[in-house]
């Protein structure tokens, strides 16, 4: 749920008709300067939708035959935005974010995790790096209109150029821009995951105020702060031999969760190429934890996959909601400095 959020909140906001048309033209073909242009102010304006706007709403994510759903309420008042997510299915859980700061409830252990985490893959901003990667290797295209959850919507995707990201189908509420319905895509333009609102109420009586005592009451649970310190993968050991074409590293975490030494906490890079992004986690070799997973190496579920590989005495997994290609070529590129 939490990737889908950050997902869903790469797409927010109103389109720009006409900026594309039904078949772009690549940024390298005549007037591409000015395609590649309107992909940007397209998209930033998509990230900039729900600022100044509250609703609530159902979400219904569905990936192969899993299928969960949460109840989301947003409000933002142009200088500070909040949110409280609910899950319906599965374990309960409910996530309150102010800004950077997320707060989970965990009723069934009677636990809170307080984080500060940064923008990348949090509700409702996604556009990780505003540089021109995004124009490089996706390309847009406008292709009609449609009903979701009793609203009228545009359609649009965003499509890659090539085989190592997904594409996207969006569909936006006309009248406001918000981001309403998303499907990732294949190579082959199949359905690999859909997120949508099954309802949706604009303009909701959002307060912020509620949300926020809500928010701060941990009152009869036990409050978790993990650790996380800022670092970079080389500072820890680490390189990429080869890069993967589009993606930069956006942040890189050590996890101290008390029991590890500081060489041997779990380490977390992230990587993005602009809208996709690739988490790889390097950690001490365990058997016990390990060794039946290298039997198999790498899983899918949706749009989301799993690659893993043994370096000597670390453990390296890529995750991302990438093709499996890409995954295989992070951890393949992953080298200890000499």
């Amino acid at each position: 749920m939490r990737y889908w959020l950050g997902v869903l909140g790469l797409v927010l906001g109103g389109l720009i008709h006409g900026c594309a048309q039904a078949q772009p033209a690549p940024a390298s073909a005549a007037g591409g300067q000015n395609v590649a242009t309107g992909i940007e102010r397209w998209l930033m304006r998509l990230n900039e939708a729900s600022r100044n706007r509250a609703y609530q709403g159902t979400f219904v994510v569905t990936a192969g035959a899993d299928m969960s759903s949460s109840r989301i309420w947003h409000v933002d008042d142009g200088q500070q935005q909040m949110e409280q997510v609910e899950s319906l299915t599965g374990t309960p859980r409910t996530t309150f974010r102010r800004n950077d700061e997320v707060v989970t409830f965990l009723p069934d252990s009677h636990t809170v995790v307080h984080e500060t985490r940064e923008a990348l893959g949090l509700f409702p901003n996604l556009l990780t790096r505003a540089d021109a990667s995004v124009t490089r290797f996706y390309r847009l295209r406008m292709v009609g209109q449609d009903r979701v959850a009793g609203l009228q919507a545009d359609m649009a995707q965003l499509l890659p150029i090539d085989t190592l990201r997904y594409g996207y189908q969006i569909w936006t509420e006309q009248k406001t821009g918000l981001m309403i319905k998303l499907q990732t895509l294949d190579v082959h333009d199949n359905v690999l995951e859909q997120a949508a609102f099954s309802s949706l109420q604009l303009g909701a009586p959002v307060s912020m105020a509620k949300l926020a005592a809500m928010m701060d009451n941990t009152q009869g649970y036990q409050v978790i702060h993990p650790t996380l310190v800022k670092t970079t993968a080389e500072l820890e050991g680490w390189l990429l031999g080869a890069t993967v074409p589009g993606f930069a590293p956006v942040q890189c975490y050590k996890r101290h969760d008390g029991g590890a030494t500081a060489d041997k906490a779990p380490l977390q890079c992230v990587y993005s190429d602009g809208l996709a992004s690739v988490s790889l986690f390097v950690e001490p070799f365990d058997p016990l934890r390990h060794a039946h997973m290298l039997e198999h190496g790498q899983m899918s579920l949706g749009a989301t996959s799993l690659r893993v590989r043994r370096l000597g005495p670390w453990w390296l997994t890529a995750v991302g909601e990438v093709p499996p290609q890409t995954l295989l070529a992070f951890v393949q590129a992953l080298e200890r400095k000499p």
